[in-house]
């Protein structure tokens, strides 16, 4: 799973990595502990507009299903399932053509032996951001009126899939970290996205997720750079 992340990098500097052509308003700044449903920035292409736009926007951490009547629901939707999430009724649609990039600098992961959880930092080898397979959907909130422009509310969730090699030490899924070589297809709305493409995604993603490493980190708390820092003995 994937309950606590962090990105680094500025509005700029992502629109500049994943060549956004447009940037949205009140993007969130960095933050070394992002929290479920607290805003974060993820890549997207409209398909309102042909050809299709690169967009950089804010987005609520859990998705949020067009259908639903509420913003909560009965079990988290920060994650989605690989295996699963073509045929689920919460994700569906958003597989089909509301596929995004969650950009990341890292993530945080607790390893659990009895009642002791031990937090670690994961993050890519080489210090340059990951980008997360995600996916989005458009809310419209019932309760708001049509002339109130906070009505229609974009959120995202994070793909997750089986852990391998050193990282299944730590815990049994980790997200989906696509190559730079599948974010054109992965974003594109043009693309009918379907188990078979999400399957040829987390099969790309195995070699960047064999190459992260991680550390031990201390109890998480706050929020800043000393968050990433490894464990002194005296904070373990």
């Amino acid at each position: 799973m994937c309950g606590r992340f962090i990105i680094t990098d500025t509005a700029p500097d992502l629109a500049a990595m994943f060549d956004v052509e447009h940037e949205g308003e009140n993007l969130p700044e960095p933050s070394w502990n992002i929290r479920p449903t607290e805003q974060i920035p993820i890549v997207l292409e409209s398909n309102r507009t042909n050809p299709s736009l690169r967009r950089l926007e804010s987005a609520r951490w859990s998705l949020i299903p067009s259908f639903a009547t509420e913003p909560t629901s009965k079990f988290p939707t920060f994650n989605a399932r690989a295996e699963t999430a073509a045929g689920k009724p919460t994700f569906k649609t958003s597989v089909k053509s509301r596929r995004a990039l969650v950009p990341a600098t890292g993530y945080f992961e607790w390893h659990t032996e009895g009642t002791v959880k031990t937090p670690y930092f994961i993050h890519s080898d080489d210090g340059l951001p990951l980008a997360f397979a995600g996916l989005y959907s458009w809310w419209k909130n019932p309760a708001a009126a049509d002339t109130d422009p906070a009505r229609w509310v974009l959120s995202a969730t994070i793909l997750t899939t089986d852990a391998q090699g050193s990282l299944a030490q730590i815990h049994d899924r980790t997200p989906v970290a696509l190559p730079e070589e599948w974010w054109d297809q992965w974003l594109d709305p043009a693309t009918e996205g379907d188990q078979t493409l999400v399957d040829a995604a987390v099969a790309a993603s195995r070699e960047v997720v064999e190459s992260l490493d991680f550390y031990q980190v201390a109890p998480i708390t706050g929020n800043g750079p000393e968050l990433i820092e490894p464990a002194s003995k005296d904070s373990v």
